[in-house]
């Protein structure tokens, strides 16, 4: 029987993900707490996005939802405290940051939290947060016309991948005398047992509880599976493997490694690890 074995939260984009018990399943993807999947984002001086991809390091960036901040911690640092109170709407400042080839207001955090990153990270950024007023929307070519709205994820809101594809990923670098790898570097938001290697690639809907999710899109894979998310460097990097039996005709050729997905409906589930799940696939 198919089983929910894992929900990770990652409210920072590209930083380390807060692994919960239980989430609520919002169209946006998980939340816990009032704090959303991708909530926040690290951008450069120009407001474009930063990530693992160009700088590894953000992987040792946790976090840790408390009352009333969210808690950043990173090797040699102090802890940083961000307040999850919204600005009030005549003094908050914002600012045009570009994530992919879309641009949109965020809300832009203090100068304080701007010199912690800059200063782990090793170049001027800031800290950006969601605006309440933004919008964004998974592609309409992938969810057949369904709106689904994101904040700063990729472009999905929910990544899910099975046990069961690690487990054979796994394998096949075992076999080549290397070591196995964590799911941590594929970096999902829900994760399922009991289920074959890949089930989810051909999977019509999810159900789990009163929500139903809804897999879309391949995750194209791009080189943060080689970041090792415990010490913010490249290596091993499993890509090579891949490249020998995940190469997606969807993606033209670009290799895939989970699934993006959708919620249809339940908007507002508790998901529970343990809960069983009702997988129904497309044949």
């Amino acid at each position: 029987m198919p089983i929910l074995t894992e929900l990770n939260l990652y409210p920072v984009k590209s930083c380390a993900a807060v692994s919960l018990r239980e989430a609520t399943l919002t169209a946006a993807g998980l939340m816990s707490e009032h704090i959303y999947d991708r909530e926040w984002m690290v951008v450069d001086a120009q407001g474009h996005y930063m990530t693992q991809r160009d700088f590894p390091r953000m992987a040792l960036i946790t976090p840790r939802i408390k009352a009333d901040t969210l808690e950043l911690r990173a090797p040699g640092m102090l802890r940083l405290e961000v307040p999850l109170g919204l600005p009030d709407p005549e003094d908050e400042k914002t600012l045009t940051v570009t994530i992919w080839d879309e641009s949109l207001q965020a809300y832009d955090c203090d100068e304080v939290t701007a010199t912690w990153f800059s200063k782990f990270l090793g170049v001027p950024c800031r800290l950006v947060r969601f605006h309440a007023e933004a919008k964004r929307l998974a592609s309409a070519k992938w969810t057949a016309g369904v709106e689904a709205p994101t904040l700063f994820s990729d472009g999905y809101p929910v990544l899910l991948i099975s046990q069961a594809s690690l487990d054979d990923l796994n394998g096949k670098l075992q076999a080549q005398g290397r070591s196995a790898l964590p799911m941590n570097r594929f970096r999902p938001n829900i994760v399922i047992g009991g289920v074959e290697a890949f089930d989810e690639d051909v999977a019509e809907s999810l159900t789990i509880g009163e929500a139903v999710l809804k897999p879309v899109k391949p995750c194209a894979r791009c080189p943060m599976p080689s970041i090792d998310q415990a010490t913010g460097e490249f290596g091993p990097d499993p890509i090579d493997i891949l490249r020998t039996y995940r190469a997606n005709p969807r993606l033209d050729g670009g290799i895939s490694f989970g699934m993006n997905a959708i919620l249809l409906k339940g908007e507002g589930q508790l998901l529970k690890i343990g809960q069983d799940i009702d997988l129904t696939l497309a044949f």
